[in-house]
């Protein structure tokens, strides 16, 4: 009997793999179910960019291996979005590396900096991946708890109370998922000055900073911030470029390298195409934020009211493309309360637990859905 490797044991299948086929079989019996739980943008990348794309395909050269480390017009691409955007000035040659969309930086991340017995802290709740690549590493999940009291930012005093010996990696997420809960510079600046007091590295996931959100943030905005902490950002949520799988790592050029180092062992560069799309996307004038958030502006405000028809409370002030609600006193649990209007009103949500044990009592609704769809969702209640 051939065995499967032990780290397979650690993780099991990602929830909305598991859950969507679940719905699809649902959809397959006939049954109108609209889907709210996953964050996949449904609207299309502007035209400039699917342009660009078709253009690029009759290039000479485009359908060969492309670098490892992106095109140069793309790693200056970013560059310029960074500092335009966040007042960040990075080096595009060495402090900048193009990924194939941001979840595979967490791998490779915790490849470059995660060894067996290592510990890795992550937010509870969070993004859960986070956990499941800390597992398949060998490394040991450390969580902390975040609250709506504390504004969802960690207690770095109380952290420091704990054995943080073992600590290599911490992540965090600002604009925050799943709560669309932000961080000012203040906050960062704790968490950088926490950072290099403990020797830890600090990565910022930073996808939703450009969705209903007035003030766009990066940690590598802090002074020194570039010693202990790298920044994942994508294209994904931004520019509606999911599927292109698009997204970026930014920090100090020996962390960089260090990605590099497992990156260019795992693939052979991104497609050319796709990399030229990605430069226009990063050109992007300010009207093109403009009329998204106006389109996700208008989805939240029916959310609302379908999260009212639940009896659900939420944050107005939270950013992104989620609205994290707060279930009413004594539901049932967030799980159980998901499938109950899953099969009762065809309606699919996400459970707040799939986030770890503090999204108990929450659920997510995606904005990703057309207006007629929020409003129908609205009219089975």
């Amino acid at each position: 009997m051939i065995r499967t490797a032990n780290r397979l044991h650690t993780v099991e299948e990602y929830y909305f793999s598991k859950k969507l086929r679940e719905v699809r079989g649902l959809i397959a019996e006939g049954r109108p179910v609209i889907n709210m739980g996953i964050g996949s943008p449904d609207l299309a990348p502007s035209e400039a960019i699917i342009k660009s794309i078709q253009d690029a395909v009759l290039e000479e050269g485009a359908h060969q291996y492309q670098s490892y480390q992106g095109l140069p017009e793309l790693r200056q691409g970013v560059a310029d979005f960074y500092s335009e955007k966040f007042d960040v000035t990075v080096d595009p040659l060495t402090e900048i590396l193009p990924l194939m969309g941001s979840k595979e930086g967490i791998m490779h991340i915790s490849m470059a900096f995660l060894n067996e017995g290592d510990v890795a802290l992550i937010p509870n709740p969070g993004y859960p991946t986070y956990t499941s690549v800390t597992k398949l590493v060998g490394a040991e999940a450390k969580y902390y708890n975040l609250s709506a009291e504390s504004g969802w930012f960690p207690d770095l005093e109380e952290l420091q109370e704990h054995d943080l010996s073992k600590v290599k990696i911490m992540w965090t997420s600002y604009p925050h998922m799943p709560t669309g809960a932000t961080a000012t510079k203040g906050q960062f600046e704790k968490l950088v000055e926490f950072a290099k007091k403990n020797d830890i590295l600090l990565v910022n996931d930073n996808p939703y900073s450009f969705v209903l959100n007035d003030a766009p943030a990066s940690i590598l905005a802090v002074d020194g911030a570039k010693e202990v902490a790298l920044e994942l950002n994508s294209l994904s949520k931004t520019f509606n470029m999911a599927g292109w799988r698009v997204g970026m790592v930014l920090g100090g050029a020996e962390h960089i390298n260090a990605v590099l180092k497992v990156k260019s062992n795992m693939d052979s560069g991104m497609f050319y195409g796709i990399q030229k799309g990605a430069i226009e996307a990063l050109k992007s004038d300010q009207d093109w934020f403009d009329r998204l958030n106006e389109v996700y502006r208008s989805r939240k405000a029916l959310m609302c009211q379908l999260a009212d028809k639940l009896n659900c409370t939420y944050d107005t002030d939270a950013v992104g493309m989620f609205l994290w609600a707060k279930l009413p006193e004594g539901s049932k649990s967030a799980e159980e309360f998901i499938d109950e209007v899953l099969y009762e009103k065809n309606l699919f949500i996400t459970p707040g637990t799939i986030f770890g044990s503090k999204g108990e009592g929450y659920i997510r609704f995606s904005l990703c859905v057309p207006e007629e769809k929020i409003e129908e969702a609205i009219s089975r209640f």
